[in-house]
């Protein structure tokens, strides 16, 4: 994504932006280039940005102006006019430091309390006061622009005139996508019921943004970046009153914003270079990213990657093992010097000038290019007029059919969507397209989104009555309903739930006796485990129902597998042996649920192959188990209970509502589950030592926001800045495994995962547990070696071990790295065994560090 976002608490977090800039004196406007500040050490001061700055301090500041660090405490810190000092609404309360408040309140307590009723007052203290440190006012919202990775190498490289070329496309690609972050993105919320949900969302007098320019990523890589940071506080066109932002449009349209930055900075670039671009596969799991056509994939490479910074530490590290030694490192401590290089290079950002950074990365593009960088951008950027688009160019047949080809490729990972989820795929479909200006661009996408629309199904019913003029927006809409909140779906999903309803409603479906589920019911299993009465319940429920579909409903840890357990028994007794069959989204859940309960499983996708190719279907009597239901999408069950109720087989769908759902259009399970009131579900959790896990856990499972101070309480929760956070995550993990026991570490991208699995691995090499000395890379340049934890992440039946064979999402050992690149490979789970030797071709493509 060219834009991510994040939210800002109030207090000190924005001080992270003014860590790596310049001194530097003088004004400063969006069009100046970033060469102002070419030779100081840093990046440039941040700027106003924002048609709603010319609202703060009397007119005092205006878009383009330096922005001191005073003011950004005012403004951001306290929610202050950065000017007057004045409160904009309501100002942030003051944080002081939870050890601060702690050592208050201890003081205060009566001198007379024993040693025992002391440390219980002092424990309580210390869980509210940690509690509090974690609630935050939001200040505001962070959206970081980045330019695609080939532009910024093209600009890295480039004279000192082109670079500032480049950055002044940037800066106005920012511009635009922040007015129109003012036209459809940005309102407050006002209202009788406003604390506990207003009743309307009004437009507001622009955005009031500080931006701030950065050059490189963390490794010292070209990575042109604007850092827009955009105040909560706003004034409401209404009634002039300053309130904050409503936060639910800044997270709905953050894809979307992202789609339409990078479409309208490619215009940019293109208008003043004439440049073309292309779409690259990126490998597995990514989608294809824009490039600058003429930038060699092997260039962006180059910048791409944390390799050679590590290099660079790791020489200076042997250096000075030389100066203390005397001799030369063995080839094991190179390698431990090399893992150290890791780590060291991670912590604080170096800060450089422009100059310094630039020199280097022409050097380093020249030996990857064999010719000095600054004359090859030269030729990069020296075109002829490009072919630019006006919106009247593009004809209404290709709107439609854009509009259409939009609304199947969302409908096909959603079930139900809003105008941003379209404007994200439209942009992305007309990123291809070159426009004159962005104003073209804009209407396109509109006109697209429009046509998808159009083509969509409509769910939010219109309104039933009109609202007076004050209470309508420019557009004609209410402001008694959100912008571009109205829901949408298709035929094609809905005539498939309607289908499975249908099915769920039928009660012809083969059953057992309940005299039969009773007699089973009672007995224990054959691990000696006994059914508790919810799950003896629900297990009458599913086995003398006769519903062609059903349900049966659990939480984590509520017993599911011991009920399907006896269910299988009761049914085979009835229905004969392997009556029973599984399937479940994954090929790793159907084989768990194989394991767990001895039939023959699928995944949902394999098992559909089989009966196109070979005709393999269901037959009469049987017992359909899909398992982790709440992950299979709707038509996907559509059409296997379709074959099911054809074949006289009753299906159960197992899982939990309240659960993740399909990353296919999904949601029918929960649908299914609510359109009866009397749907077979497992209450009793038997997974939690304490108590009161048991209990907040299910307060989670059904949205109480209540349970979370709960947690809270009980020293569940820890709060802080990013790095902070990952550190104490990361450390608590290698606590755990030191410890021998099973972990998990959980993070929120795949860039954060990579950079987690390389700290551990670095570790690991550092104690002996990994041995580094020969290696194979993975497709997202780490490297695996013997004792390293891996992951597979394609299924292939032919690459047999144990029992099974190799699953998507497996988790192994390394125990060999062979000469051609392949590995042999132990499972990491006792209970299926077996060893296998992975293709260097696998490897390379579908490895990942575990």
């Amino acid at each position: 994504m060219t834009v991510s976002m994040r939210v800002m608490s109030a207090g000190d977090g924005y001080k992270y932006l003014l860590r790596t800039v310049a001194a530097g004196d003088g004004d400063r406007s969006l069009s100046t280039p970033l060469t102002r500040y070419y030779a100081e050490e840093g990046s440039p001061p941040g700027f106003w940005v924002g048609s709603g700055v010319g609202t703060l301090g009397g007119g005092q500041i205006a878009q383009g102006d330096q922005v001191s660090e005073s003011q950004l405490q005012l403004l951001v810190g306290m929610g202050r006019d950065p000017i007057t000092g004045a409160p904009l609404g309501r100002a942030y309360p003051e944080y002081r430091p939870v050890a601060e408040r702690v050592a208050e309140r201890v003081s205060a307590l009566d001198p007379t309390l024993g040693p025992a009723a002391r440390a219980e007052a002092v424990a309580a203290i210390q869980a509210e006061e940690a509690a509090r440190g974690t609630r935050r006012a939001v200040a505001g919202y962070d959206f970081t622009f980045s330019v695609p990775k080939s532009a910024s190498v093209l600009w890295a490289v480039a004279d000192a005139g082109t670079q500032a070329l480049i950055a002044d496309a940037h800066h106005a690609a920012v511009a635009e996508v922040v007015a129109f972050m003012e036209r459809e993105v940005a309102a407050t919320r006002t209202g009788a019921t406003a604390r506990n949900g207003a009743v309307a969302q009004v437009d507001v007098h622009g955005l009031v943004a500080t931006a701030f320019d950065h050059y490189d990523s963390r490794a010292g890589d070209p990575h042109l970046h604007t850092h827009v940071v955009i105040s909560n506080k706003v004034q409401t066109v209404l009634d002039g009153k300053w309130r904050s932002l409503d936060g639910r449009p800044m997270h709905a349209a953050t894809v979307a914003l992202s789609e339409l930055h990078e479409a309208v900075f490619a215009d940019h670039l293109t208008r003043t270079f004439g440049v073309g671009w292309e779409a690259r596969e990126m490998g597995r799991d990514r989608n294809p990213a824009w490039a600058v056509a003429p930038v060699p994939e092997e260039l962006v490479a180059e910048f791409s990657s944390r390799s050679r910074h590590i290099e660079v530490e790791k020489d200076r590290l042997i250096a000075e093992y030389v100066a203390r030694h005397g001799r030369q490192p063995s080839a094991a401590t190179i390698i431990k010097l090399r893992a150290q290089a890791t780590l060291s290079t991670r912590p604080e950002k170096q800060v450089r000038s422009l100059a310094d950074l630039t020199a280097a990365w022409r050097a380093r593009a020249g030996r990857i290019l064999g010719k000095n960088a600054t004359s090859w951008a030269r030729t990069v950027t020296a075109n002829d007029a490009p072919l630019l688009l006006r919106a009247d160019d593009v004809p209404l047949d290709v709107i439609g059919t854009l509009g259409q080809s939009v609304v199947d490729v969302v409908g096909e990972k959603r079930s139900t969507w809003r105008r941003w989820n379209l404007t994200a795929e439209a942009a992305r479909q007309t990123m291809r397209y070159r426009f004159a200006s962005t104003t073209d661009r804009e209407a396109i996408v509109g006109m697209v989104v429009d046509a998808a629309e159009a083509a969509s199904l409509r769910l939010t019913p219109p309104e039933l009555a009109s609202s007076p003029a004050v209470f309508r927006r420019p557009d004609g809409t209410s402001v008694f309903r959100p912008k571009h909140s109205t829901v949408f779906s298709s035929e094609t999903l809905l005539t498939a739930e309607d289908r499975l309803l249908e099915r769920a409603r039928t009660t012809t479906g083969p059953t057992v006796p309940l005299a039969t589920v009773e007699k089973i019911a009672a007995r224990p299993d054959r691990k000696g485990h006994t059914l508790g009465d919810d799950q003896a319940a629900a297990l009458a429920k599913v086995a003398v129902s006769g519903r062609l579909v059903d349900v049966l409903v659990g939480p984590a840890g509520a017993g599911k597998t011991t009920a399907m357990s006896a269910l299988r028994r009761a049914w085979e007794h009835e229905h004969g042996a392997g009556s029973v069959v599984g399937l479940a989204p994954s090929a790793v859940a159907a084989q768990v649920l194989a394991d767990d309960l001895g039939i023959q499983t699928e995944n949902t996708a394999k098992w559909w192959q089989n009966h196109l190719v070979h005709g393999e279907t269901f037959r009469q009597g049987q017992l359909v188990i899909v398992d982790e239901a709440s992950l299979a999408g709707t038509l996907s069950l559509d059409r296997i209970t379709h074959l099911a109720a054809e074949a006289g087989a009753k299906v159960l769908l197992v899982g939990d509502y309240a659960q993740l759902q399909s990353v296919d259009a999904g949601g029918v399970f929960s649908l299914l589950v609510s359109d009866r009131d009397d749907a077979p579900e497992l209450v009793d959790v038997h997974r939690f030592t304490n108590a009161w896990e048991k209990t907040a856990s299910l307060g989670l499972r059904h949205g109480h926001t209540e349970a979370i101070d709960t947690y809270l309480h009980h020293g569940r929760i820890q709060g802080g800045e990013t790095e902070t956070m990952v550190d104490a995550a990361y450390s608590a993990w290698r606590t755990d495994r030191q410890a021998g026991r099973a972990t998990v570490l959980v993070s929120d991208s795949n860039e954060s995962v990579q950079a987690l699995n390389q700290r551990a691995r670095t570790d690991l090499i550092l104690d002996g547990t990994v041995d580094a000395r020969r290696e194979v890379a993975l497709h997202d340049g780490t490297r695996a070696a013997v004792g390293d934890s891996v992951i597979t992440r394609h299924n292939d039946r032919r690459l047999r071990a144990g029992r099974g064979w190799v699953r998507n999402g497996d988790r192994w050992t390394v125990t060999e790295v062979r000469e051609d690149g392949s590995l042999t490979l132990r499972r990491a789970t006792a209970r299926w065994g077996g060893s296998v030797v992975l293709p260097a071709d696998y490897v390379a493509e579908h490895l990942d560090l575990g």
